[in-house]
């Protein structure tokens, strides 16, 4: 296989996972639909550093720790779920309160970013999947790090290109979500859909 054989093979299969419906889609949807496009382009950063963080670690072997040591596995896997539980019944808590949501407008960039950071770097699959996969399109003679890193910068502008369509789609509908109701409705799904994540997480082996 050659390089460039070899990039276009694996952005067509990470394309079809960035247009997958996930936790990422629903936390970009949720920020942007609050009129907060500076944090929700924040959240997006955020997922695409842990992505290439994850990337980099793939591709100097130091990821692999988490399929050869369970301990390393389960306690970011734990950390994760935590995270993520956490998240979620903030958000259900935020439904069913009266005023604005307390971390609406705190923070900025910088507070969606972590968020989207810490969501992707504690989710162990994420690096799994960069372990199993990743070798598979680095072909031989090629340095590891080096192309290692471009496939993940490939992944990376998908999923920036995608997240674009995500926030423009959601800045269209804004004035409706804006409304109570609908913001509580958004607040309650979004929230659901972070528990099951975290869930999910927390019961596949």
């Amino acid at each position: 296989m050659g390089t460039t054989t070899a990039v276009w093979s694996f952005a067509l299969v990470v394309g079809l996972l960035t247009l997958t419906p996930g936790l990422d889609t629903a936390l970009i949807l949720r920020t942007a639909a609050l009129g907060e496009r500076v944090r929700a382009w924040g959240v997006v950063l955020g997922i695409g550093t842990g992505t290439l963080i994850w990337g980099t670690l793939s591709s100097l072997g130091v990821s692999a720790l988490l399929t050869a040591s369970h301990l390393a596995y389960e306690t970011l896997r734990w950390a994760g779920v935590a995270y993520l539980l956490w998240m979620g019944v903030q958000m259900l808590r935020s439904s069913a309160l009266s005023g604005p949501e307390p971390d609406v407008g705190s923070g900025g960039f910088w507070s969606g970013w972590r968020r989207g950071a810490l969501t992707n770097l504690l989710n162990p699959k994420v690096g799994v999947f960069y372990v199993a996969v990743l070798p598979q399109f680095i072909p031989a003679g090629v340095p590891h790090l080096p192309m290692g890193v471009l496939l993940t910068s490939v992944h990376v502008a998908e999923g920036l290109l995608w997240s674009a369509v995500l926030v423009a789609f959601a800045r269209a509908v804004r004035g409706w979500l804006r409304r109570p109701a609908a913001r509580k409705l958004m607040d309650r799904l979004t929230g659901v859909v972070v528990i099951g994540f975290g869930l999910r997480l927390a019961t596949t082996d």
